[in-house]
């Protein structure tokens, strides 16, 4: 029962990471491949009304971990207070940018939110991916179930850590490509004219980066939790998501170099998908790793709620999953086709 609700509370953020995630990337690159009024319109269209939907994965993903581990997200969020305060003011300053910009008619009112819209996405890819590469090396935890540190202390990766280290550092230039990578593959398929070759040429290079980014952060992690490595060798689903990860390279290989733009966009979504759902697998049970004592990390198991409460929400859970993807599908398709330079078609915003 608590593995399954581990990937219930997984497949949530992996689900929001993947489909937010091509909105912080397309914000990132919102000046480099919008160069006119008209074509920056043209990608906050192409977003849509869908950002807003996105963030309710979010929502759902605090709900459940809070039904399912609630000793974690106590001790989770207390340690977190300031990072997890930034998230949210990027949150709702993204959101503030993409309804407001064009309330007024006015150039400088337009840059200054365009300029607001692309600094929220940026700061919110560097904010998960610090919190992944925290989530990875271990935080301060001690034996009261309790933690907190600063931004930073002496930027190493064991003891008494901070929130940024060369490690979660690191982490957060790669998720920052990587997402910058998913979100120009996302207008490749949704724009049409200038901005999409803009986005065609930026998403090949992208890409291209992120193999040897990736690569980079797999040996620090070997550097940093040696003891993941050791897990994953003897985990199955490690291996099956291994096997995803090659399958979604060549297929997003195939889909640039032959400019099949939907077969990219799908294999983007597994690409992101499965490094998630590999790392989740990686770390299970632990669920934060204490950096002071090894003894003194929470598991699934220790943090999880009562069997009779995980019981009780698997019978609403699947209800609530249902209307969620209904509603996807509806407003997906209410806002699907490619969004001209020439004005907005998609009838928002």
């Amino acid at each position: 029962m608590v593995g399954t609700w581990y990937v219930i509370v997984s497949f949530m953020l992996i689900a929001y990471i993947t489909l937010d995630g091509r909105n912080f990337g397309a914000g990132t690159l919102h000046y480099i491949v919008a160069r006119t009024p008209e074509e920056r319109q043209q990608v906050i269209a192409a977003l849509g009304p869908l950002w807003s939907w996105h963030e309710v994965w979010l929502v759902g993903f605090g709900g459940t971990l809070l039904l399912a581990f609630p000793r974690l997200m106590a001790s989770a969020f207390a340690g977190y207070y300031l990072a997890l305060f930034l998230i949210l003011w990027s949150l709702v300053l993204r959101g503030v940018s993409i309804e407001v910009r064009s309330h007024i008619d006015d150039r400088l009112w337009q840059s200054f939110w365009d300029f607001v819209f692309i600094a929220s996405n940026l700061l919110l890819a560097m904010l998960f991916g610090v919190a992944a590469g925290n989530l990875i090396r271990g935080v301060p935890l001690d034996g009261n179930e309790s933690f907190s540190f600063a931004f930073f202390t002496d930027f190493r990766v064991r003891g008494n850590v901070g929130l940024l280290d060369w490690y979660t550092v690191s982490i957060a230039v790669f998720t920052v490509v990587m997402l910058a990578a998913h979100g120009a593959t996302y207008l490749m398929l949704k724009t049409e004219g200038a901005v999409h070759d803009r986005s065609a040429a930026w998403a090949k290079f992208l890409w291209a980066a992120v193999l040897p980014l990736f690569l980079a952060i797999s040996a620090e992690s070997w550097v940093v939790r040696p003891d993941l490595f050791a897990h994953a060798f003897h985990h199955p689903i490690c291996w099956l998501g291994l096997l995803l990860l090659l399958a979604s390279i060549v297929m997003l290989m195939s889909g640039l170099s032959r400019n099949k733009e939907g077969r990219a966009f799908i294999a983007s979504n597994l690409l992101l998908g499965s490094i998630l759902g590999t790392g989740a697998a990686t770390i299970f049970p632990v669920m934060l790793y204490s950096t002071l004592h090894s003894e003194n990390s929470l598991t699934a198991y220790s943090v999880a709620a009562s069997r009779g409460t995980l019981l009780i929400a698997s019978t609403w859970w699947p209800i609530g999953l249902a209307l969620t993807i209904i509603y996807a599908v509806f407003i997906s398709r209410g806002y699907a086709g490619r969004v001209s330079a020439k004005g907005d078609t998609q009838g928002s915003y």
